[in-house]
């Protein structure tokens, strides 16, 4: 059982290998699904795809931006001159120039010229198979510190929404059973309501109605006003989502899901409701259902 996860965070990881050091950067976002986007060196193609399988592994969700960099120790000494490479330039230069007559190369134009001027970081870059594995390693090392940090911060507003959610839960079992033990919404007391109504209207009239009649009136409205059907499915939905919180794990789908079903039984009571204290913990439903869906929103 894996913790919940916001899924927002950040991470950062960074290891030396010889005069380099590796940086890494990653950044979550909320997202549909699991997005990941990185921004790396050349040469490191190989290693993307298993930095890649890793975070599939811890991450389920989530837009992911990972900026990979490379810092170059630097040594004082400033760019060096290929000589070898100058002077076979500068040799074969002067041969051509004096074969068509024109005129020999100048210093600049030589030292111009793509491989004569080395830096530094071309100077220490791998130069061999084992120290190309040995950077791709320390790129995969850095890569595993940033995960560890961003999955740490993700668990950890996982667990601040976690609490916040099953405080919504408790509140929604609570407006829950108040909406199950509202007196209004008996049988008996949409009778007397129909019954005070009728007198009302036929007061002035006289006429007196039929009592076997306004029973079966009164009837028909409380099958109509009966909510047992969505308050036994609100209470089944909250000890689902108190579940899969307990579970942990991906469950923001899970529980996103429920806080639609949720809103879709408390419109239910609100259009069926027959009294005013039963709209007012309809509405109240409704209130503590769009905080729960859009902190959910936010959970992995």
């Amino acid at each position: 059982m894996s913790a919940l996860q916001s899924m927002t965070g950040f991470g950062s990881g960074s290891v030396q290998v010889g005069n380099r050091t590796v940086i890494c950067d990653m950044r979550s976002v909320n997202g549909k699904n699991l997005d990941v986007r990185m921004r790396l060196p050349s040469g490191l193609e190989a290693v993307e795809a298993q930095i890649k399988k890793r975070i599939a592994k811890l991450i389920a969700r989530g837009n992911l931006q990972i900026s990979i960099s490379v810092d170059t120790a630097k040594s004082g000494n400033g760019p060096v001159i290929n000589r070898e490479l100058f002077s076979a330039i500068a040799q074969e230069g002067r041969a051509l120039a004096v074969e068509h007559g024109l005129a020999e190369p100048t210093t600049d134009a030589i030292l111009a010229m793509r491989g004569v001027i080395i830096t530094e970081d071309q100077v220490l870059a791998p130069a061999t198979s084992e120290e190309q594995e040995a950077f791709e390693q320390a790129v995969g090392a850095a890569a595993d510190i940033a995960l560890e940090q961003l999955v740490a911060m993700r668990q950890t507003e996982g667990e601040s929404l976690k609490s916040i959610l099953s405080e919504h839960l408790q509140h929604i079992a609570k407006l829950t059973a108040d909406a199950r033990d509202d007196e209004a919404n008996g049988q008996e007391q949409i009778h007397a309501r129909l019954k005070a109504q009728v007198d009302q209207l036929l007061s002035l009239s006289g006429v007196e109605i039929d009592a076997q009649r306004l029973t079966a009136e009164a009837a028909l409205l409380a099958t109509k006003a009966d909510i047992r059907e969505e308050i036994d499915r609100l209470a089944a939905h909250v000890k689902a989502a108190e579940k899969y919180l307990s579970e942990g794990g991906a469950a923001g789908k899970k529980l996103d899901f429920l806080s639609q079903e949720f809103n879709r039984e408390t419109n239910t009571i609100c259009s069926k409701s027959a009294s005013a204290t039963l709209t007012a913990i309809g509405l109240s439903l409704k209130s503590v259902n769009d905080q729960f869906r859009e902190q959910v929103q936010n959970l992995q």
